[in-house]
C-alpha cells in the first residue's frame, strides 16, 4: 500500500501556495486601501495645516512615492493635487463671504505663497481669486450656502465636458 497525495497527483500542489498568495496580496491591498482613506481623511481635515507627502507618507507607514502613486491609483490624483483641491474649495467659500482679502484667504486655507495659490487657484476655477471674489458675491447672492457650495465647486480638466462632437 502506498501514500497518495489528491494535490500531487491532480497537478494542483501548486494552486493551494498560489490561492494563499492571492489572498495575502488582497489582504495588503485592503490594508494599503484603509490607510490610504486615512491620509485623505487627513487632508480633509487638515488641510490648512502645513502637509506634504513626507508627513502624510509618515502617518501612512509608506514611502512618499509608494504614497503618491498608489494614492493616485485610487483617487486619480496626487495627494498634493487633491490637498490643493481641498484648499481652492475651502477659498472659494471664504472668498463668496466677501469679508477677508485674497491674501487673508491664501493663508487661512493653509497656502503660504500667494502666487502659488493665484496661479492654482486660476488654474481650478477659471479665474483669479480678485475676480472670483468681485463676482461670487454678487452671482451667489441669495443662495444657501450648502448650494452654493455645490454649483461652485472646481472642476479638474479631465473632469470639464468636451462640448465638440461626440466620436464613438
Amino acid at each position: 500500500m502506498t501514500w497518495h497525495d489528491p494535490e500531487v497527483s491532480s497537478g494542483t500542489a501548486g494552486s493551494g501556495e498560489a490561492r494563499q498568495a492571492r489572498e495575502a496580496q488582497q489582504a495588503q491591498r485592503l490594508r494599503d486601501l484603509a490607510r490610504l482613506r486615512q491620509v485623505r481623511d487627513r487632508i480633509d481635515r487638515d488641510h490648512a495645516q502645513p502637509l506634504d507627502v513626507e508627513a502624510l507618507a509618515r502617518g501612512a507607514h509608506m514611502s512618499a512615492g509608494h504614497l503618491s502613486r498608489e494614492f493616485r491609483a485610487a483617487y486619480g490624483e496626487s495627494p498634493y493635487s487633491y490637498l490643493m483641491t481641498r484648499r481652492i474649495e475651502r477659498a472659494m467659500a471664504l472668498l463668496r463671504r466677501g469679508d477677508l482679502t485674497v491674501t487673508e484667504v491664501c493663508f487661512a486655507v493653509g497656502c503660504s505663497s500667494l502666487g502659488t495659490f493665484s496661479t492654482r487657484f486660476t488654474e481650478l476655477v477659471g479665474t483669479p481669486p480678485s475676480t472670483y471674489r468681485q463676482q461670487a458675491t454678487h452671482t451667489t447672492a441669495g443662495i444657501p450656502s450648502c448650494q452654493a457650495k455645490q454649483v461652485t465647486r472646481p472642476i479638474r480638466n479631465r473632469e470639464a465636458k468636451v462640448n465638440g462632437p461626440q466620436l464613438a
